[in-house]
């Protein structure tokens, strides 16, 4: 039997008086976090929550979002993690699809509540774990962890319900993705033993823990005993910092954030001897920034993980030793590496055939860790999800070792820093403005953030726009990192298939030549 609270017994009982999280100035041990844990779960209970219902969470990285993760399941809740990138709008379309009947809120967004309920939000109650004063209306969780006695552990288990994850949707709107507790384990203890956590490391929670990569972190970091070290908010200096003063070992980053750490001027003077570990993921990482981060943290292991929200997320992971250019194992790092051990992989044809190696078709997956399916979307789930398989969107091809090379996307979604960024989205948004006739969203290559959001724009007769005004215009409907970082116009019709289609890959082809693949 799996349950994520597992391994919150089994810490308390083991190494009681470990040290489990340090956030800032506060340091909690093993049994400490239980009891908090049970705690908010008792106070949940009191506040009326039922088996299966929805606490959604809209904060900053925290040990207070550490023990939200298992207090809710402990109560026999549902987890939904919101994006903190998000609008109001997109947020509060997630909170009203769920049927959300709690909220947990830090100092960041609970000025954000308003904008919410201005859209039609219903919430039973708001619990705030911010360090400030408590907002008129919210409940104080330190205060409810004092009033409220330990509470049973409900021991949701396997197939029930765990969690609620949004991801972008391919139709405008956000998808709730499905996972139990069964699959969000099997990704857990599968990258225990791929990045050699055990009860010494110290995990750095630096990518936003509402995104499943710092989930899986922080799940195999809890089945491992590891100590949790937080920072609310990626910066370079903070993150510099937190891994010289609590010598942190283990750090997951996207590529982006390597880049912006090598480059900050603050990194000569740090000691960053205790980092072992540096996985990244989202998109692979440019050979000339690998070199540049293997410099910089020699003692430092760098592996890549590949996935997706769908897969609770791994399905392929690069270990170390093909982080080279030199050697045997030089030749696989631009793949996305060999497919995690509860997984099985396969490259397929349109009819679901499996095709040859080498050959491109996409890349399907499936194991313990799938989705259930997509929360209230039956017709998109049956798209995704087919006969056990995960269908990832993603085209790639596979070699004789079983390494995964992935080429385009069969789905029209663009990774920018580590961020899903599906295009009907950004299309939706860009043709809001009046003088926009037809738009195309595309990926376009970005030594930042690997993809960068380009808009290719025709106005209607008789109007003009500039790029400016088209970029403006698409934030009052979606957040600022899906928003089109530059705009093109064009006056002749997009290219069409036979089908009547827009042919996004001509469109793409002259951001994309010279180049070996049409995605980063």
């Amino acid at each position: 039997m799996f349950y994520l609270t597992q391994s919150i017994h089994r810490n308390a009982q083991l190494r009681g008086q470990k040290t489990a999280t340090i956030c800032g100035d506060r340091q909690r041990t093993w049994q400490e976090v239980k009891q908090r844990v049970s705690r908010f779960a008792s106070a949940l209970v009191g506040l009326g929550a039922e088996a299966g219902d929805r606490v959604a969470i809209l904060a900053l990285n925290s040990d207070r979002y550490f023990e939200y993760y298992f207090g809710v399941p402990w109560a026999g809740a549902c987890v939904v993690p919101l994006n903190i990138r998000w609008s109001p709008t997109e947020n509060a379309y997630s909170l009203k699809d769920a049927g959300a009947k709690y909220l947990v809120v830090d100092d960041a967004f609970a000025k954000m509540v308003p904008a919410l309920k201005q859209q039609g939000v219903e919430l039973e109650a708001i619990i705030f774990i911010g360090d400030g004063p408590t907002p008129e209306g919210m409940f104080n969780y330190e205060e409810l962890i004092l009033s409220h006695e330990p509470v049973a552990d409900a021991c949701r288990h396997n197939d029930d319900l765990a969690g609620i994850f949004y991801t972008g949707g391919t139709t405008g709107f956000p998808k709730g993705v499905m996972l139990t507790h069964t699959s969000l384990w099997s990704s857990a203890i599968t990258l225990i033993n791929l990045v050699g956590l055990d009860e010494e490391a110290r995990i750095l929670h630096v990518a936003p823990m509402f995104h499943l990569a710092d989930g899986a972190m922080t799940q195999g970091g809890i089945i491992a005993g590891s100590t949790h070290v937080f920072v609310p908010m990626f910066t370079p200096a903070a993150t510099i910092s937190a891994i010289a003063q609590y010598k942190t070992s283990h750090a997951l980053l996207v590529p982006v954030m390597i880049q912006m750490v090598i480059n900050d001027p603050g990194l000569s003077d740090a000691d960053l001897s205790h980092l072992k570990y540096v996985l990244y993921g989202a998109s692979p990482i440019a050979e000339a920034v690998l070199i540049r981060a293997m410099e910089a943290f020699p003692q430092a292991s760098f592996a890549q993980g590949y996935g997706q929200t769908e897969l609770s997320p791994l399905a392929t992971f690069l270990a170390p030793k093909y982080h080279t250019t030199e050697g045997p194992f030089a030749g696989k790092l631009k793949s996305a590496g060999q497919a995690i051990g509860c997984v099985e992989i396969r490259v397929v044809d349109e009819q679901g055939t499996e095709v040859e190696l080498g050959s491109v078709g996409e890349v399907i997956v499936r194991g313990p860790n799938a989705m259930q399916g997509y929360w209230n979307k039956p017709e998109e789930t049956a798209i995704s999800l087919r006969n056990g398989w995960i269908h990832t969107g993603d085209a790639g091809y596979m070699d004789e070792e079983g390494f995964v090379f992935l080429v385009d996307r069969v789905k029209d979604m663009i990774v920018s820093g580590g961020e899903n960024v599906y295009s009907a989205e950004v299309e939706n948004a860009v043709m809001n403005h009046p003088a926009v006739e037809q738009a195309v969203v595309i990926g376009i290559p970005s030594e930042k953030w690997g993809e960068e959001v380009h808009a290719v724009v025709i106005l209607k007769a008789g109007h003009q726009a500039t790029e400016q005004e088209i970029i403006e215009g698409a934030h009052e409907y979606i957040a600022n990192y899906k928003c089109p970082r530059s705009v093109s116009f064009r006056t002749e019709a997009f290219p069409l298939s036979g089908a009547g289609k827009i042919l996004k890959r001509e469109i793409r082809k002259p951001f994309w030549e010279g180049r070996e693949r049409d995605i980063n």
